[in-house]
């Protein structure tokens, strides 16, 4: 049995709370990074058409020779500005997907954008309502929504996304969004968990708290997401780390810590706002 814990999502399913995502890795590379990451452990790849390595992330799951239902597989529809989507763009490139995964199903789908310029995330998340119920997406959710299109979605659609999937981090703590998740019963996952190694993991905070449990800055970052209630999803091409990001079971971080850790919440956001993000 897998020591991740995993969180209960508002259809039943159950999602481990750490897992191993594979943005900018190549799909040369996927199937070695993603066949490390299972050796250490993980059991949750998350992954996108958009990163195009679905293909040798799928070819890892498969050599892996882990039963299938041990596993849990997100993907992301691109649903790139050139096109208006349809039902069946959806559908095709869902199909498309689950092609280069070797996948009959996955367990989880998410819109990778909400393209708020145009309104045809709603045809979107109808058609994933839809997927689900055929059961090939064991769950459906979002990736980068805000209120205002978290709040249209389940208002005009009959859908309450099972998971928003949002760049959070102990600088960018998007407390009122989590807030919002709680009321609805969506759970909030975390890309870029470890701030994308761009400061957050030098800071000094971090480093008393970590040395205090004799973990590393990373591992107590992970730590704090498990606590709060996040999924996390660390990426890292190098095994250490990658075996490194999976030990982060053996501790607690009490309430000084977890304040602390709170203080370094300073708005910083380090990708895109998804408000003014184009992407066409």
């Amino acid at each position: 049995m897998s020591q991740v814990p995993t969180i209960t999502l508002n259809n039943g399913l159950r999602m481990p709370q750490l897992g191993f995502g594979v943005w900018q890795v190549s799909d040369d590379e996927a199937t070695a990074v993603v066949g490390t990451a299972l050796e250490a452990g993980y059991r949750s790849i998350d992954t996108a058409a958009i990163y195009e390595n679905e293909t040798g992330t799928g070819k890892a799951l498969a050599a892996s020779g882990i039963p299938r239902e041990e596993l849990f597989v997100t993907t992301k529809l691109w649903n790139s500005a050139a096109e208006t989507w349809t039902r069946e763009s959806v559908l095709r490139e869902f199909d498309a997907s689950l092609a280069r995964l070797g996948l009959d199903y996955v367990d989880l789908y998410l819109i990778h954008w909400p393209r708020a310029m145009r309104d045809d995330y709603l045809t979107i998340v109808r058609t994933f309502a839809e997927i689900a119920d055929s059961g090939r997406a064991k769950a459906v959710g979002v990736s980068n929504f805000q209120p205002a299109e978290l709040e249209r979605v389940m208002a005009e659609t009959p859908v309450v996304p099972a998971v928003n999937q949002v760049e959070l981090h102990p600088n960018f703590a998007q407390a009122e969004l989590r807030a919002l998740h709680a009321r609805h019963g969506i759970v909030t996952e975390a890309w870029s968990p470890l701030g994308q190694g761009r400061g957050l993991l030098e800071d000094p905070t971090l480093a008393r708290v970590a040395a205090k449990h004799g973990k590393s800055p990373a591992q107590v970052v992970l730590r704090w997401h498990i606590q709060l209630g996040n999924v996390a999803i660390p990426k890292s091409a190098t095994p250490s780390r990658i075996r490194e990001n999976f030990d982060v079971f053996g501790f607690v971080l009490d309430d000084e810590d977890l304040a602390a850790i709170a203080g370094l919440d300073n708005g910083t956001r380090l990708g895109p706002d998804p408000a003014e993000f184009d992407y066409s």
